[in-house]
């Protein structure tokens, strides 16, 4: 082979093998690339499912938001709002929980327009609803007819669960009987008293107090010596309470809502009526006793349950509530609004936004909360085994346990009377 020949083909071999490299380091650095953009691609997609927005599920709340009881149900949709804002910030939660809130201004026909609106919007999965009697009694049937639980979280009246067979209605709070059997423990088996004239407004809620009273009464041997019937937004209480007054009574017992018993507890006063005056959770709000001043000292009430403040998870509730800033307080059913919007929360963490299966759950609801021991019966209703009764002392409601009534070291108004002694009122301002 000549020497040119043999040059030309080393060249040859050499120009081969720096392509075979360079087409080494071409595949190697395709594959590096495709590589980096498949980590950049699951990496985006990783981060993209942890940014993935958990699904929205909207709450209805319904109360009267505005007229002459809305301190009530203003208390009660700060406190629905207020677990549903601490489920949402838990980190525990499946879903994201939205509160639409609905005004029934008290007033049944209103409460049905907007438990219908509520009901018709298939985004809203469950509902806790009305602070008033009279409303919730009037949409029981818009519930059913729709397929929504309401877990009601203020009205008393018993009928509400106990009378229909309805799985859709249920409710956190006690009923009536409970608060009358309260009533008459306290003013006739341990405070003695035997006279009472009974006074109540002519609506459901009215009258179930009186058919409650009464029956606890009776059961101690005890006829009240008068029945007065009172038609809200009534002004004047003259021809009643002075008819009243002629009996000489040793307790008035009011069956009706804070705005009657304000006025009724002024025109007895001005009338001169020596008598204890009690009422029930009707009148326990911080309004009676703002609007009465010392004219509410030593009048008695009731409310569901415990003093929240006393059981576990109450104080931390109280400071929570604080810290939010609302305008209004809890008011007395505060707590069991926030009871309400935490028993449909837990209903919808475990079977999902489903109607059917949150009513089913619902009804199955058996936990300790701020309020104790819920457990609802085969009516819906919670088992509330006691009420609590309170005295107004200094422009507070005081558990009365915890009073100076209590204690011996003030003496009520009907005790004093009852005695033929002038009560002198201990009254000292907030």
């Amino acid at each position: 082979m000549s020497e040119e020949v043999q040059k030309n083909f080393l060249e040859r071999i050499e120009r081969k093998e720096k392509k075979e490299v360079c087409m080494q380091k071409s595949t190697k650095l395709l594959t590096s690339i495709l590589l980096l953009l498949l980590v950049v691609s699951l990496v985006s997609f990783n981060v993209g499912c942890a940014k993935k927005e958990k699904t929205v599920v909207k709450l209805g709340f319904i109360g009267p938001l505005t007229g002459k009881y809305s301190k009530m149900g203003l208390g009660g949709l700060n406190s629905f709002k207020l677990a549903v804002k601490q489920w949402n910030e838990s980190g525990k939660n499946k879903y994201v929980y939205e509160v639409v809130p609905f005004d029934d201004e008290g007033v049944p026909q209103k409460g049905v327009e907007v438990a219908t609106k509520a009901c018709s919007d298939p985004a809203i999965i469950a509902v806790a609803a009305h602070y008033n009697s009279m409303v919730a009694i009037a949409t029981t049937d818009v519930f059913h007819k729709f397929g929504v639980v309401n877990v009601v979280w203020g009205a008393v009246l018993p009928s509400v669960t106990y009378g229909n067979d309805y799985p859709e209605v249920c409710r956190v709070n006690g009923t009536q009987v409970e608060q009358n059997e309260a009533n008459a423990q306290l003013t006739v088996d341990k405070l003695g008293f035997k006279k009472f004239a009974i006074i109540y407004d002519t609506t459901d809620y009215g009258r179930g107090h009186l058919q409650y009273f009464k029956e606890a009464l009776a059961r101690r041997g005890i006829t009240p010596i008068a029945e007065e019937g009172i038609v809200i937004d009534q002004k004047d209480y003259t021809t009643v309470l002075t008819k009243i007054k002629a009996l000489n009574p040793e307790v008035i017992y009011f069956g009706g809502l804070t705005p009657e018993g304000v006025n009724i507890k002024l025109q007895m006063d001005k009338l001169g009526i020596k008598a204890q005056f009690l009422g029930t959770s009707g009148i326990k709000s911080d309004d009676f006793n703002s609007a009465l001043g010392e004219h509410a000292e030593g009048v008695i009430c009731m409310l569901d349950g415990a003093p929240v403040e006393k059981l576990p998870g109450g104080k931390a509730f109280i400071e929570a509530y604080n810290k939010e800033g609302y305008a209004e307080p809890p008011e007395a059913y505060g707590p069991f609004a926030y009871c309400a919007a935490n028993i449909l929360i837990r209903a919808i963490e475990k079977v999902g936004p489903d109607r059917a299966k949150v009513i089913e759950e619902v009804n199955k609801t058996d936990y300790e909360d701020i309020i104790g021991k819920i457990h609802f019966n085969e009516y819906g209703q919670n088992d509330v085994p006691l009420a609590t009764p309170y005295v107004s002392q200094d422009g507070q409601w005081v558990p009365w346990d915890d009073s100076l009534y209590a204690k011996g070291e003030r003496v009520l108004p009907g005790l004093a009377y009852r005695e033929g002694k002038e009560w002198v009122n201990p009254y000292k301002k907030p």
